[in-house]
């Protein structure tokens, strides 16, 4: 599918439904509770977008029915909501916000403001469903100033407090001086937020995919 008629909103949706449903059918079950690392909290910062854009879908790269695609690392960013058990998690609504190519924040107190790529949503939201399943296409993270690339998270369910973290690029050189990062204690804990960013076989534009789970640590009323 072609940038042009991936701009169609109702294109994007059928595309990323159709992607969604080959990575989580391939993705299989949870692993056995024990096995399972508890994803840690980091902070929410300061940049959590103080105006909402009017598109707030799954697709970062593209606003509404524009033309003309952000500029950065086309990334397929995915994922499943778990409880502690390994059980998945519904209704889950997962946020996610990051620096655009610039490393500007949708935000009017980021730096170089100025310099924001005004095609770059910046903010999106997807539900969960009967799988825990979430997905975005956004861009690869970038470094910004005393920060080493990373994309923020909110997951917010009902009856629960909201959950925050971030995910971090494996292998990024600037992880071990990030101090966010390196403040989680716990090896293991830090590296279940640090995942590979891999090149899509047979891609066109270089598009990547990334993996992150996240492992709340309750277990959901039924």
């Amino acid at each position: 599918m072609s940038e042009r008629e991936f701009s169609s909103p109702l294109s994007r949706r059928r595309f990323l439904g159709q992607l969604a449903s080959g990575v989580f059918i391939c993705a299989g079950g949870a692993a056995f509770a024990e096995d399972l690392i508890r994803t840690p909290r980091q902070t929410e910062g300061p940049f959590y977008p103080d105006r909402l854009p009017l598109d707030t879908d799954n697709d970062l790269i593209i606003i509404n029915d524009a033309l003309t695609p952000a500029v950065g690392g086309i990334t397929y960013l995915s994922g499943r909501v778990l409880d502690r058990r390994g059980d998945p998690i519904r209704n889950a609504v997962v946020e996610i916000w990051q620096v655009d190519n610039n490393g500007v924040y949708l935000h009017s107190g980021s730096d170089n403001a100025r310099r924001r790529d005004a095609n770059f949503q910046g903010f999106g939201r997807f539900t969960t469903g009967s799988t825990g399943e979430y997905l975005f296409r956004t861009i690869k993270p970038v470094r910004y100033p005393g920060r080493t690339p990373h994309i923020h998270f909110a997951v917010k369910i009902r009856g629960q407090e909201k959950f925050t973290t971030q995910c971090y690029i494996q292998g990024e050189p600037q992880n071990a001086r990030d101090g966010i990062l390196q403040s989680i204690r716990d090896e293991k804990q830090r590296a279940s937020v640090i995942v590979p960013f891999t090149p899509i076989k047979g891609a066109r534009q270089g598009e990547l995919s990334a993996r992150f789970d996240i492992v709340l640590g309750f277990t959901p009323e039924t």
